[in-house]
């Protein structure tokens, strides 16, 4: 069964950015996750994830077109 939540050293990974990239991406709310336990852990949604990387696929798309004359 597939894990319906990650933390952010993961999301970190698979967008191969840095663990203070993907902190930003959740703090700015561009990527909506959610703080469990105690200590506060964030978790992103795996359909969240998705959902922002389609997102970010339209707006590269958007500029791409955009640049062309």
């Amino acid at each position: 069964m597939a894990r319906r939540f990650i933390p952010l050293t993961e999301v970190s990974e698979i967008l191969d950015i840095s663990a203070d990239q993907a902190y930003a991406l959740v703090r700015t709310g561009d990527l909506p996750a959610i703080k469990v336990g105690g200590r506060g852990q964030w978790r992103v949604e795996t359909v969240e994830l998705e959902a922002y990387i389609q997102r970010m696929y339209a707006r590269t798309r958007e500029l791409v077109a955009h640049d062309r004359p």
